[in-house]
């Protein structure tokens, strides 16, 4: 598989996965202190972003940009070809393994389930409970078009399911607000509502 597909298929599912998570995805944000966010009023977006691949822009970078697009619009931000901030995106996914282990309640029947005879086994044992999941990250990043300075990014970090794989547009749309939920409104009124 080349490089270009896997990177793909690695942001899909990343998207996919945080905007599909039955408890949610663990959003974290973090800003300059320095930077007046509240003066920006007009963005547009990097030229490649993050999850383009090798000279086109991706469905996956498709996705994020219309939900993105949606999403400040509502916020009152105009997109502009002289803009006050940036937008780009990243995404990865990192296979985890988590291991647990808790003491075996009450003695086995048998020695390992299976063996008896003239001696009680040690019941020292535990049982142990093995994890494999893959965990997507998902970064949306706010540049300052002039100082080409990073000063605000949500992450997003979630677990990737088989279900949630299905629909990545869909996911896009659902995470994207959440992501931004925390980004300062034009003016600082509260955005309208969103239509679903």
């Amino acid at each position: 598989m080349s490089t270009r597909i896997a990177g793909w298929i690695a942001a899909a599912a990343a998207l996919a996965l945080l905007g599909g998570c039955a408890s949610g995805p663990d959003i974290r944000v973090t800003s300059d202190p320095a930077a007046n966010i509240a003066a920006y009023k007009t963005f547009n977006y990097v030229s490649p972003l993050g999850t383009d691949r090798e000279g086109y822009e991706s469905l996956v970078s498709s996705n994020l940009k219309d939900a993105t697009t949606l999403e400040l619009t509502r916020r009152g931000y105009q997109m502009s070809e002289t803009p006050d901030f940036l937008v780009n995106f990243s995404a990865k996914l990192d296979e985890k393994l988590r291991v647990s282990s808790s003491p075996a309640m009450g003695p086995p029947m048998g020695y390992y389930g299976y063996r008896t005879g003239f001696y009680d086994p040690w019941y020292g044992y535990n049982d142990v409970d093995v994890d494999q999941y893959t965990q997507g990250t998902l970064n949306i990043d706010i540049v300052d078009a002039a100082s080409k300075r990073l000063v605000w990014e949500s992450v997003a970090v979630g677990r990737i399911t088989s279900k949630v794989r299905e629909d990545v547009p869909g996911a896009i749309r659902r995470i994207v607000p959440e992501m931004l939920a925390k980004l300062p409104s034009v003016g600082g009124a509260p955005p309208p509502a969103r239509q679903e």
